[in-house]
C-alpha cells in the first residue's frame, strides 16, 4: 500500500483553514504541519494535535513535506514567498492576479526547475477551474466569444488588496454581476461588453483611526489591476456592523463560451459555481492539485505548471481503470 502524501501549508488565515478541512476529507493525504508568521503558540488549528511551527524554521523540513500548500495573498505573500518555497519544496498556490501571471510563473519556474521541484501555481476556481471551462470552450467552439461573470460574492484576493491599503483597518470587497449583460450572452448574442459593463465592485471598509476617507476611497478605486477598470464603491462602516453583516464568504460565477458550429447553428457552453464558501472550496481545489502536482513530480515533471498542463485523472485518488469504469 502506497503511503500518504505528506502535506505542509504555508500561512494559517481563512484559506488555510479551508485547506486543512480539505486533507481531512481526502484519506491519501496526511497534514504534518502548519507554518505561521504569527507566534505559533497563538495559531489554533482544528485539530490541535497537527503542529504548528514558526514560518522561518520551514526550511528544516524539506525532508519531511511532499507538497506544501501555500496560502498567503496574491498582492505581497507569494510574489515573494513563492519564489523562495518553490526552490525547496514542490508547492501548490493560489496567486490569482490574472494579469502578472505571465511573470510569476517565469518566477517560479526558475526557481523550482533547476531545484528539481514543481510549482502548481494559480490553482483554485479562477484562475484554476474557470481556466479549464474557457480553455474548453474556445477549442470546441473555435468561432465564437467567451465570458466570465463572477459574483455576487466575497472575493479573497481584492479584500485582501483592500485591507493593505494605508488607513484601512479591515474590510471586504464584493463582486457584482451585470445579470442584463448575462442574459444577453445566454442569447446567443455576442455582445461586445467593456469591463466596467459586465461588473461592479462594492467595497466595505473600517477605517484606521486618524485616517483619511476621501484619501483611503481614492487609492482603492485607482488601484491598478483590482479596482482602476471598475465601477467602484467604498462605504465606511464600523467594526461591529463588519461583523455583523460581512462575516460569510460565498461567491460564485459562470463561464459561458457562445459560438456557432455553422452559419445558422448557435451552441451555448456554460458552467457554474455556486459557492457558500469561497476560501473553503478554493482550498478543496488546492487540495486535489496537490495530489496532481506530486504524481507529476515523481514522475519527472518539473518547474512551473497550471491547471492547463495537468490530466483531469490527476486530481482523483481513484486509478485510472476506476475512472474509466465509474466515470466515462
Amino acid at each position: 500500500m502506497q503511503r500518504k502524501i505528506r502535506i505542509g501549508i504555508a500561512g494559517y488565515g481563512n484559506l488555510g483553514k479551508g485547506v486543512e478541512m480539505a486533507i481531512a476529507q481526502s484519506p491519501d493525504m496526511e497534514l504534518v504541519g502548519v507554518f505561521s508568521r504569527r507566534n505559533p503558540a497563538d495559531v489554533q488549528l482544528l485539530d490541535s494535535n497537527i503542529p504548528v511551527h514558526a514560518q522561518n524554521d520551514i526550511a528544516q523540513f524539506r525532508d519531511q513535506i511532499d507538497v506544501l500548500i501555500l496560502c498567503g495573498g496574491s498582492k505581497n505573500d507569494l510574489p515573494e514567498q513563492g519564489p523562495a518555497l518553490a526552490a525547496m519544496f514542490n508547492i501548490v498556490d493560489s496567486f490569482d492576479t490574472h494579469a502578472t501571471i505571465p511573470e510569476y510563473h517565469a518566477a517560479m519556474d526558475s526557481a523550482a526547475k533547476p531545484a528539481g521541484y514543481t510549482a502548481m501555481i494559480s490553482v483554485g476556481w479562477d484562475p484554476g477551474l474557470f481556466s479549464l471551462n474557457r480553455l474548453y470552450g474556445e477549442a470546441i467552439l473555435p468561432v465564437g466569444a467567451t465570458y466570465t461573470f463572477w459574483g455576487k460574492g466575497l472575493s479573497q484576493g481584492h479584500s485582501d488588496a483592500v485591507r493593505r491599503v494605508p488607513g484601512v483597518k479591515a474590510g471586504v470587497q464584493y463582486t457584482l454581476p451585470a445579470e442584463a449583460a448575462i442574459e444577453r450572452v445566454r442569447n446567443g448574442e455576442l455582445p461586445e461588453l467593456a469591463t466596467r459593463e459586465k461588473h461592479k465592485r462594492e467595497c466595505y471598509v473600517v477605517l484606521a483611526d486618524g485616517a483619511d476617507a476621501k484619501e483611503v476611497e481614492q487609492n482603492i478605486v485607482s488601484m491598478p489591476h483590482y479596482f482602476a477598470d471598475y465601477d467602484t464603491t467604498v462605504n465606511f462602516i464600523s467594526e461591529q456592523e463588519l461583523r455583523r453583516d460581512h462575516a460569510a464568504m460565498p461567491h460564485g460565477g459562470v463561464v459561458i463560451r457562445s459560438g456557432t458550429s455553422d452559419a445558422g447553428t448557435t451552441q451555448v457552453m456554460e458552467y457554474t459555481l455556486k459557492l457558500g464558501s469561497n476560501p473553503e472550496f478554493t482550498a478543496a481545489v488546492l487540495v486535489a492539485y496537490a495530489r496532481a502536482t506530486w504524481r507529476l513530480n515523481q514522475s519527472g515533471v518539473i518547474g512551473a505548471q497550471t491547471v492547463l498542463d495537468v490530466a483531469p485523472g490527476l486530481l482523483s485518488p481513484k486509478s485510472g481503470a476506476e475512472l474509466r469504469k465509474e466515470l466515462l
